[in-house]
Order: C-alpha cells, then sequence, then structure tokens
C-alpha cells in the first residue's frame, strides 16, 4: 500500500483538529450561539459546498442550489405537517425527490456553458420560489410552520445541542463524501470534463452525463441542508429560497473560496456571524457584506481560505510554485484551477 502524502496527513489532523473544536462548541458557548450561529452556519455551509462542488470539480456555477434545498424542505414539511409522517422517513423522501428534480435540472442546463448555464441556473431557482409561493398546498408565501423533528433531536429552539450535533455530523460525513468522490473514476473524469471538455469527449466520455451526474450529487448536498435547515427552523417559508437567498448563498461560496470545498463553511460562519450580530447595529448589513465582499477578493480572489493558503506557504517558505506530485496536479497548474486535488493512486 502506497503511503500518503504529508500534504494529505496535514490536511486529516487539520480536519481532525477543527471537529474535535467545533464538537466543542455547545460546552464553551451559549445556547444562542450554539442554535443561532454555530448550528446556521454548518447546514448553510453545507448548502454552499453543494455549490463549491460543483464550481471545483465540474466548472459549473449553479445558482439553482437554493432551489433545490427549498424542494427537499417543503416536501418533508408537507410530508410531516399535513400528512402525519415521521420526520426521518419524511426527510428520505424529501431527499430523494430532490436529487431527481436535481437531475432534471442538470440534464437540461449540462447542455450549456458559461453565461448561459449560470442563468438557465437561475431560472430554476426562481421557478422553484414561485412554483412554492403560489401553490396553497406548500402554504403559500406563508410557508409550513410547526414541523416536527425526530425524537432525538427535541427541540431546536430552547435545546439546541442535538441538532448541533446532528447538523456537525452531517457535514463531516458530506466533506468526507466529497473527498472520496474527487478521488474516485467518476470524479476524476469530471475534472477532466471541467478542465477540457472538447479533449474528454474525443476520448470517448459522455461530457453531458458527467455533468448531469455531479449536478445530481450538488442536489444531493443541497437537499441534506434542506432537510437540516427545515428542521433547526421548524419551518420553512418561499421566503427562504427567493432570489436574495440565493445570492446569499453564492456570496459565502465566493467569501470562503468558490473553487475549495472547505470554503463554504468558512464563508457561511462569518456571512452568519455578520448577520446575527452587525444587522441591528447599523440597519446597512448588505452594504457591509458587499464592503467584505469585494475586500476579500481583492486580497484574494480565492477567498478567505485562498488568503489563509497563501500565507501558509509564505511562512513555510513556498513562494515559487509548487512542484506537482501527481500528473492530475500538473493539469491543475495549467489549468489555473485553484481546487486542491486529491491524491489518486495509480
Amino acid at each position: 500500500m502506497r503511503a500518503l502524502p504529508r500534504r494529505t496527513g496535514g490536511r486529516a489532523l487539520l480536519v481532525v483538529a477543527v471537529v474535535a473544536a467545533l464538537a466543542l462548541v455547545p460546552v464553551v458557548f451559549t445556547t444562542y450561539f450554539t442554535g443561532a450561529v454555530a448550528s446556521r452556519a454548518l447546514f448553510l455551509g453545507l448548502a454552499a459546498a453543494s455549490l463549491t462542488f460543483l464550481a471545483g470539480y465540474a466548472g459549473i456555477v449553479s445558482l439553482a442550489q437554493t432551489g433545490l434545498y427549498g424542494v427537499a424542505g417543503f416536501v418533508m414539511a408537507r410530508l410531516i405537517v399535513t400528512n402525519g409522517i415521521d420526520p426521518i422517513p419524511a426527510a428520505l423522501v424529501a431527499i430523494a425527490i430532490a436529487v431527481a428534480v436535481g437531475l432534471l435540472f442538470g440534464a437540461i442546463a449540462s447542455g450549456s456553458e458559461g453565461i448561459y448555464l449560470l442563468m438557465i441556473t437561475l431560472a430554476f431557482g426562481v421557478i422553484t420560489y414561485y412554483f412554492f409561493s403560489q401553490v396553497p398546498a406548500y402554504g403559500g408565501h406563508e410557508g409550513i410552520n410547526d414541523v416536527r423533528t425526530p425524537g432525538f433531536v427535541g427541540d431546536p429552539v430552547r435545546q439546541p445541542d442535538a441538532i448541533y450535533y446532528l447538523i456537525l455530523g452531517c457535514c463531516v460525513a458530506a466533506y468526507a463524501l466529497i473527498r472520496y468522490i474527487g478521488r474516485t473514476p467518476f470524479g476524476l473524469v469530471l475534472q477532466g470534463v471541467r478542465d477540457d471538455p472538447v479533449r474528454m469527449r474525443a476520448l470517448g466520455y459522455n461530457v453531458r452525463l458527467h455533468r448531469t451526474l455531479g449536478f445530481a450529487f450538488g442536489a444531493f448536498l443541497a437537499a441534506v441542508a434542506g432537510v437540516l435547515g427545515t428542521w433547526h427552523e421548524t419551518r420553512i417559508s418561499p421566503g427562504t429560497i427567493d432570489v436574495t437567498a440565493t445570492i446569499q448563498l453564492l456570496t459565502m461560496a465566493v467569501i470562503g473560496g468558490l473553487y475549495r470545498i472547505e470554503g463554504a463553511w468558512v464563508g457561511a460562519l462569518l456571512y452568519t456571524l455578520l448577520d446575527t450580530y452587525t444587522r441591528g447595529l447599523t440597519g446597512r448589513f448588505e452594504t457591509w457584506i458587499g464592503i467584505a465582499l469585494l475586500a476579500i477578493l481583492i486580497l484574494s480572489p480565492d477567498g478567505i481560505t485562498g488568503l489563509l493558503d497563501s500565507v501558509w506557504r509564505r511562512v513555510r517558505g513556498l513562494r515559487g510554485p509548487r512542484v506537482a506530485e501527481h500528473p492530475a496536479e500538473s493539469v491543475t497548474q495549467a489549468t489555473g484551477s485553484s481546487l486542491d486535488r486529491p491524491e489518486v493512486s495509480p
């Protein structure tokens, strides 16, 4: 068995340290911080991770992820409140439906590229918003309230510790799953499609199919976030998935690093902190988040995680370009993509 490269071991240790620190949040911080900031940042980060996965591994910047979040949340809420189904089976059905919708969206959008693909996914998000806001079965503009959570979660408002650990566990599993998929043959082909679709098509790969399947996996991540978010809030409304929410999700991904998976949670945490503690102080939250976004993009187009990575490399004296440890990384350097590709054994 081939030994893992040092950088992979270092990343694993860092991830373990971060998860251990996050596990202490309910112990160290107040109930309000655990529920209103930490839990919210985690499930929003998971939704943003569905976007960064598509951007980093498939070269697709999708604005439909908020809509897919809403599909899962609304379907689950209706099954629980109206049909009386238990929360966990309702969540599984809702995730399956959201993934099916994601497959449909992906099959349509994957035939386009660039600004056309971006606008198509935005149209999907807008269609989803208007559907749930105008269909009475889903509560109209009021949405669906009093959504029950699984028994082991308890009351997520007054006692948020259980829902926090559930969301944390799902986020860790999602991160590990994304990294694993990136190492599989499917993940490598998807990255090849991202870098040079013409060559991949000439080699006999079905470019559109791989993009569609990548979109389906992104829908799965967004759907899980939608389920967790609805349980956390015990409600969902069309305002949760409107165009403003779509832009907010994109902002989180860009602030953290659009092509870095861990950047989704970093951006979501910063956004949630600013939203929680500055909105009431100035009344101009959108202005300040815009200034913060502009400053971060000027300092580091790769977001906060890219800036931290650059600082770390300078501290270690790595000022020159990194020597590729694997042929796939040569493609990374040649294309200028900022996503740190995993090592893959031959």
